[in-house]
């Protein structure tokens, strides 16, 4: 549900939800585990996502007789950040096979905490349907800031964001630069430290999922 404080972010407190990530936080839990729950937990939290995409009506042929349904009027594109971002891409591309996927590479300095693009790769008209831009952390603000802007350079009209933890310095930083993108969360955590981290957060995604800690 919409949070009062942060009216661009919406938290998702479902039971299991927040049961998996739960798990998820767990430091003991070992790559494999972590990669099957942020796929869940992904493919869970599309559903509220897309609650708002355009649709059609369409004539369909049952084995009976002909009715009247409903199927997505636009193209859709998922858009994770590398390389954490593709884990949480898969669970949503198991729910919406259909969609398109961009890839963008973003790593940040550990040293500014500023990230630098190595990889883009997107679909040539994003400006036909909504934008699902997917990474597991919202600690700085600044990848994803940075992202939004590519992908509204690259034409995409209709952006929203899914990522499974968030801060307070990043939801600001999300609402000054791009207000109207919606931020769709399955936890607001406390701060980040004074390396930049989530707090009390899950680690770092990427490394958890690949097993590269």
């Amino acid at each position: 549900m919409p949070r009062a404080d942060y009216p661009n972010v919406v938290v998702f407190d479902h039971p299991l939800i927040q049961h998996k990530l739960s798990h998820l936080r767990d430091k003991t839990v070992s790559h494999r585990p972590f990669r099957a729950l942020l796929y869940q937990i992904a493919g869970l939290m599309v559903f509220e996502v897309t609650r708002s995409l355009p649709t059609r009506e369409v004539d369909v042929e049952t084995p009976m007789e002909v009715t009247r349904c409903t199927r997505l009027a636009a193209k859709v594109t998922v858009v994770p950040v590398l390389r954490s971002g593709l884990g949480m891409a898969e669970g949503i591309l198991e729910m919406m096979p259909e969609a398109r996927v961009g890839h963008l590479g973003m790593a940040r300095d550990e040293a500014t905490l500023r990230p630098t693009i190595y990889l883009r790769r997107l679909p040539k008209d994003l400006s036909a349907g909504p934008v699902i831009l997917v990474d597991p952390m919202l600690a700085t603000g600044g990848s994803a800031a940075a992202a939004v802007h590519i992908l509204r350079e690259a034409g995409a009209t209709d952006l929203r964001m899914i990522c499974l933890v968030a801060v307070p310095e990043g939801i600001e930083r999300m609402r000054r630069d791009h207000p109207d993108v919606t931020i769709y969360a399955a936890a607001i955590d406390r701060a980040l430290d004074p390396r930049g981290f989530i707090v009390p957060g899950l680690g770092d995604a990427g490394d958890r999922m690949y097993g590269t800690e």
